[in-house]
């Protein structure tokens, strides 16, 4: 009662309060941040070990996936949370885009008040700054490299030192995760909802018309990392079994009904004529009545829940 009076006189949202608690892999224990989180009132916090170096953290991953609106994500510090101050901005992005907060309890960041988003924009103009900073000092590097008669680079890859290789190619793994888990939400339920039931063509056809331009080769890739760091089911790496052109019609369907239950059958219908599949019986034009066929059958067979038919 003593906290939620609290939060009415404060104007903080009345969500859950979920601290994060992060520590290096070479630290042995999170418990001096956990106590001072649900001290701050968490009664949850989600663990993770981690180099702050690196942008993959899978436990943060699935926090802010699963986080609700109202909720708010809570450490102890910054540096807790993100390598940068990019970083930083991207997940504070991520959880508004949940319609959740963030607040850190030892810096003045607390986006659900006013004095919390000035500072928030404070550190967006440091990171626009910095960034100016760091490509204006390449530059001056590149040109004095050139006026002294030196190669710009790194002389460890031009001569091919396996530490130097080693380095670059972890840096690469951890670029690639961070542009993997950016956009994870906009793609991944749909993937898990349609494999291994389709091809990777059809779900990749299946996002374009959602507005996630990705290559059948890309998408693979993608879930192979999530399979390898422990995000996805192997069994969406499973070979599609061929289906008969009317089954695979239906989990079609199937799949996009599930992937927006607020589609109309027309919708539906709209959506498979741009994919320019063809009706059952040969038709390029599709009606209501064979979408509704087809999420009928598919029901039938618990494909589909009973509040997902239109």
């Amino acid at each position: 009662m003593a906290r939620e009076a609290h939060e009415l006189r404060s104007g903080r949202p009345q969500g859950r309060q979920i601290g994060y608690a992060r520590v290096s892999t070479d630290e042995q224990a999170t418990e001096a941040q956990e106590i001072e989180l649900r001290s701050a009132g968490c009664d949850v916090v989600v663990q993770e070990h981690g180099s702050g170096a690196s942008r993959a953290r899978p436990a943060l991953l699935r926090l802010i996936s699963d986080i609700g609106a109202g909720d708010v994500l809570v450490v102890v510090r910054l540096d807790r949370l993100a390598r940068s101050v990019s970083h930083l901005l991207q997940v504070i992005e991520d959880l508004a885009e949940k319609g959740a907060h963030f607040r850190s309890l030892r810096d003045p960041i607390d986006t659900s008040t006013p004095q919390g988003m000035f500072s928030l924009q404070v550190l967006g103009a440091v990171a626009q700054l910095e960034r100016a900073l760091i490509s204006e000092r390449t530059k001056a590097g590149i040109r004095a490299a050139k006026a002294k008669g030196k190669l710009p680079g790194n002389p460890g890859l031009r001569e091919r030192r396996p530490e130097a290789l080693a380095k670059m190619t972890a840096v690469q793994r951890a670029s690639y995760g961070a542009r993997v888990q950016s956009n994870l939400n906009e793609w991944l339920p749909t993937v898990r909802r349609m494999r291994p039931d389709h091809n990777w063509d059809d779900i990749a056809r299946v996002l374009k018309q959602r507005g996630v331009d990705w290559t059948p080769e890309r998408l693979r890739r993608a879930v192979k990392w999530l399979v390898r760091e422990r995000l996805a089911d192997p069994k969406m790496l499973d070979r599609a079994s061929p289906q008969l052109p009317e089954d695979r019609l239906m989990t079609l369907v199937a799949g996009i009904s599930q992937s927006n239950p607020d589609l109309s059958l027309r919708d539906i219908a709209a959506q498979l004529e741009r994919l320019h599949e063809r009706t059952p019986r040969g038709s390029a034009k599709w009606s209501a009545s064979s979408v509704k066929n087809l999420l009928d059958r598919a029901r039938r067979l618990g494909l589909v829940a009973e509040a997902l038919i239109p």
